[in-house]
């Protein structure tokens, strides 16, 4: 049984990256518990940490110690390769890789980098480590500036080498090709390796090649002036500012990096004041350079600029410098989010990680783990993208989440509010919203025909038209307008406002399914080893027993929308008969309710906590149940017991709750907490865009 998918490149700088990170988000959705290992890593530096691993683990939370996730560093391979101690090599990593055998379901390796004296040996270490292993593998190899029959014939001869060995190749990842010649390479590597594994053409893309501020400063080993907080900054091009303001100003492109003397203050300002202007791109940084400072008088105006932009002092010359900057070779860091996202995004775009999942016999975890369950919902947005409108469109929490959501194609997104300082905003903040759609209510050419339509629904409450304009200004009217009108497919607001702020809009005219009396809400809690369905634990203050049946019903139907068979446990203090009392008799009542109306619904209740999710209380307290102990949707009482107990699981156990999801509306409106992350916002768009799909 394959356990495991080893990465492997012919050379330094693949970008081998991209490949292994889509394949992680890709098999993170698949099997419960997926591991990373290095067998060999670059000489660890001052900060300690190989930056691969650091990356992997902490961009998607494994739960892996650093140094379990490599074997040996490139000066111990080595220094042990002199020594003849090849058969040493190996039996250290083998032996580190079976300790994390034992702990994951698949282990995701990534072989070594190519980036040493050392490169002479690692194509055939590589090969010895797969052999070893008994792991299949998937070549990359970097395309940019060779010839197509030297390329091809390379990775022929690579393929040949490992198949020779008897090791499987999952496929072969020709990458940062030009977009132009995608077509061509595929083809020629199809017809060159017809029989032996698939081929598949990754594009070049600029800002995985441009290194970010941060990668500028530790290169050239910069002083930071100012802006420290935007090291992440993506650079574009760079140029040196040696000539007069009003020609340099013509040469700023789209996140420019400027290269000027430390004492060429008109170039200092000019760039600053053309990164506030509209009429110019904005810049990513300033690089000043000869070790000068600008003056006493010139820093006081800086001090006092505000500035988001990046100011670094370097001791190289000006032209050193610049030939510094290029030659740097770009690497993905555990803060790159941009580059993360599109190097995935880039991934599921060009390469088909499903065939090479298919093509391994792999282990099959029983039950909905946290991972697979978010893969399905990421897969599920995916397939029939929607239409999402967020009202609070400045809220820096809101264009994070929604410049990744675009980054990776998940669903269509407009913002609503002021466009000039939400691109303001984004802009200081680094993120991408180049695909989202920016509204501004009062100037949209929907205002009037939205407040017609809002006066023609509620005219019968005493609403004039003016009071129809003076609402229809409201982010949260006009969103809810939007989805109403179809011009929308859901809404996801309440990063800044109530909840009440969120959803009145959405009972007063979009209102109730047929037949539902009651809406309410579900959280999907993503525990460690499983996800559990919380309901209802963010609208309704005291249901009643009818109500509170009605709840266990839509949360059962949420439930099996998003593939988690319902097994609903109806929370009380007390467990079967034995409690008392008017509380204990309405979950009793509502019970039988659900009982009699929908008997294909696997119910219990009323059950404690314990007894519901805990197989062994369960069998103890209530041994003729179905439930007991298998509990996947869980009904509150009260809200006042179920907003606690699901912060309470949220906090103490670091589980992800996403939601609250509405439930009984007839078009998708949810809401957000105001304390809301931006994996939060994330998590319920792409629920509210599932919903949708429903609609």
């Amino acid at each position: 049984m394959t356990k495991a998918i080893y990465i492997a490149t012919l050379e330094s700088h693949s970008g081998k990256s991209l490949v292994v990170l889509g394949l992680m988000q890709l098999l993170l959705g698949k099997m419960a518990k997926v591991g990373y290992f290095r067998p060999v890593i670059d000489d660890i530096k001052s900060q300690g940490i190989d930056n691969h691993i650091k990356t992997v683990v902490s961009h998607f939370n494994l739960n892996l110690e650093p140094e379990d996730a490599y074997a040996l560093t490139q000066s111990q391979v080595i220094d042990m390769y002199n020594d003849g101690r090849q058969g040493d090599i190996l039996d250290l990593i083998f032996d580190k890789y079976k300790r994390l055998e034992k702990e994951f379901d698949f282990i995701l390796v990534e072989g070594s980098d190519f980036a040493s004296d050392g490169s002479i040996i690692e194509f055939d270490l590589n090969i010895d480590i797969c052999k070893n292993l008994g792991i299949p593998v998937v070549l990359v190899d970097n395309a940019k500036g060779k010839i197509l029959e030297e390329f091809a014939g390379n990775l022929e001869s690579a393929v040949n080498s490992y198949l020779k060995r008897g090791i499987e190749i999952l496929g072969v990842v020709a990458n940062k090709v030009r977009p132009e010649n995608l077509e061509l390479v595929r083809s020629r590597l199809t017809e060159e390796l017809q029989g032996k594994t698939t081929p598949f053409a990754v594009p070049r893309v600029k800002n995985l090649s441009h290194p970010t501020i941060a990668e500028i400063v530790e290169e050239l080993q910069g002083e930071i002036l100012f802006g420290g907080e935007n090291l992440n900054n993506q650079t574009g091009s760079f140029g040196v500012g040696a000539m007069q303001l009003h020609n340099y100003l013509t040469h700023l492109r789209d996140n420019s990096l400027v290269i000027t003397p430390g004492d060429r203050s008109d170039i200092i300002l000019g760039a600053l004041q053309a990164n506030l202007s509209d009429n110019y791109p904005a810049i990513s940084g300033i690089i000043l350079t000869g070790g000068i400072k600008p003056e006493e008088s010139i820093m006081k105006l800086l001090h006092g600029f505000e500035t988001q932009v990046p100011i670094i002092s370097v001791q190289q010359g000006t032209f050193g410098a610049a030939n510094a900057v290029g030659n740097i070779k770009s690497k993905i860091y555990a803060e790159s989010k941009q580059k993360i996202a599109t190097s995935i995004a880039l991934f599921n775009e060009h390469v088909d990680g499903e065939l090479m999942i298919q093509r391994l016999d792999t282990y099959q975890p029983k039950g909905l783990t946290p991972r697979m369950f978010q893969y399905n919902l990421l897969q599920k947005a995916k397939k029939d993208k929607k239409h999402i409108v967020l009202p609070e469109g400045d809220d820096p929490r809101i264009l994070e989440a929604a410049s990744e959501l675009a980054t990776l194609d998940i669903a269509d997104i407009t913002l609503l509010g002021d466009r000039e300082l939400i691109e303001k905003k984004a802009q200081n903040q680094g993120f991408d919203i180049s695909r989202l759609a920016i509204i501004n209510p009062t100037a949209s050419e929907n205002f009037e025909a939205y407040s017609a339509q809002f006066y023609e629904l509620r005219k019968h409450k005493g609403v004039n038209m003016d009071m129809a304009r003076d609402v229809m200004q409201d982010v949260s009217y006009f969103g809810t307008m939007m989805v109403y009108m179809g011009h929308a497919d859901g809404m996801v607001s309440g990063a800044a406002h109530t909840t009440q702020h969120t959803i009145r809009p959405a009972l007063q005219f979009i209102k109730t399914k047929p037949g539902i009396r009651v809406v309410s809400s579900v959280f999907f809690m993503c525990l460690e080893n499983r996800v559990s369905v919380f309901g209802d634990c963010a609208i309704n203050p005291n249901p009643t027993a009818d109500q509170l049946a009605e709840i266990a019903i839509s949360s059962a139907a949420s439930s099996e929308a998003f593939g988690i068979p319902a097994k609903i446990a109806m929370l009380s203090y007390s467990s079967g008969s034995s409690g008392k009392g008017e509380d204990v008799d309405k979950v009793r009542k509502a019970t039988e309710i659900v009982k009699q109306t929908q008997p294909h619904l696997q119910i219990e209740g009323p059950i404690q906590y314990d007894a519901a999710v805990d197989p062994l209380v369960g069998k103890s307290k209530l041994p003729d149940s179905a439930v007991a102990g298998q509990a996947s949707v869980l009904i509150f009482p009260d809200l006042n017991t179920g907003n606690n107990t699901y912060k309470a699981v949220q906090r103490e156990t670091g589980a992800i709750a996403i939601g609250p999801m509405l439930q009984g509306l007839n078009k998708p409106v949810n809401d957000l907490s105001r304390g809301c992350t931006v994996e939060d916002i994330f998590n319920t768009v792409i629920v509210t865009a599932i919903q949708a799909q429903k609609h």
